[in-house]
């Protein structure tokens, strides 16, 4: 059902008219200092492109290279911490393949399960609909700056907690309330998944800037022009796309460059179901912010 050809977030195999079969993975190297967070959000981060399809992951296994010279309490720590959100998930972690590398690398590859007639796919919005997004941004920028010695600890530890945050709750909602159209936000930024979801919809997208959530630290650091080389890249590849409205200045812009990791989910929600959704997340303690709106045409537009 959705493969090479789609731009989306896992593959999907229909087994019958009831089930689908949910595939992804994911790993790559420590974007922190503690070993146990790094395995937590590496295997939050995995499992979030199956929460991004309307999947339910079930079953998980390692994928791990480390080099020989890790200590040994160390690499419990990594899958510990990995296992522990597993079964947060509910997911079984079955095995896995560990090989020898001298750079770390840790993450999932993940089987879910979904209803073939209700996927979540970048390709289902509609002009008018709503778009919520589920994870403040500022990840990349603000653990670049724990890399260079410049991060606060309190920074550190806001985004180590949203990094570690299941997308599990805000699946379900949008599935509850009809929702069609979905991504996560990772490695291509809020604008380059964006984009993606634009371009497979066949619309364009209206964001407003002053609305986008943003973790403490992450201000600060963009000011310092403190960004990962993949915010760079994210902008020399989608900028074209983009129109910034001009008082939007360039930390801000690049803020919308800056690649997440274990991002929250991007939905595109038909009006109809828009309120009643907010104040179902609001009940159950799951963060929504409202950021814009899907509009006919193409490309993004921000506005302040």
């Amino acid at each position: 059902m959705v493969g090479l050809g789609d731009p989306d977030d896992a593959a999907v195999w229909k087994l019958d008219e009831e089930r689908a079969l949910v595939v992804t993975t994911d790993f790559f190297t420590p974007v922190v200092d503690d070993a146990y967070d790094y395995g937590a959000i590496a295997a939050a981060n995995a499992l979030s492109d199956v929460y991004a399809m309307g999947g339910r992951p079930f079953l998980a296994l390692n994928l791990a290279a480390l080099p020989p010279s890790l200590p040994p309490e160390m690499i419990s720590e990594v899958l510990r911490g990995g296992a522990e959100t597993a079964r947060q998930a509910g997911v079984v972690i079955a095995g896995g393949h560990t090989i020898q590398d001298q750079e770390p690398k840790y993450g999932l590859m993940v089987l879910g399960f979904a209803d073939p007639a209700r996927l979540l796919t970048k390709g289902g919005a509609q002009p008018g609909d709503i778009l919520l997004l589920s994870k403040p941004l500022g990840f990349g920028t603000t653990t670049t700056a724990l890399k260079r010695g410049l991060a606060e600890p309190a920074d550190i530890a806001e985004a180590v907690g949203w990094m570690k945050t299941l997308n599990k709750k805000a699946s379900e909602l949008a599935l509850e309330f009809g929702v069609r159209c979905a991504t996560d936000i990772t490695g291509f930024s809020l604008l380059g998944h964006a984009i993606e979801m634009g371009q497979a919809s066949g619309a364009g997208l209206s964001l407003h800037f002053s609305q986008v959530p943003f973790i403490s630290g992450a201000r600060r650091y963009a000011r310092e022009f403190i960004f990962p080389g993949g915010a760079s890249d994210n902008r020399l590849y989608f900028g074209p796309e983009v129109h910034f409205a001009p008082e939007i200045d360039e930390a801000s812009q690049m803020l919308l460059f800056d690649p997440q990791t274990s991002g929250g989910l991007l939905l595109a929600v038909p009006p109809a179901q828009a309120e009643a959704l907010l104040a179902k997340a609001a009940q159950i303690e799951q963060p929504l912010w409202q950021i814009g709106e899907v509009v006919a045409g193409a490309g993004i537009e921000v506005l302040p």
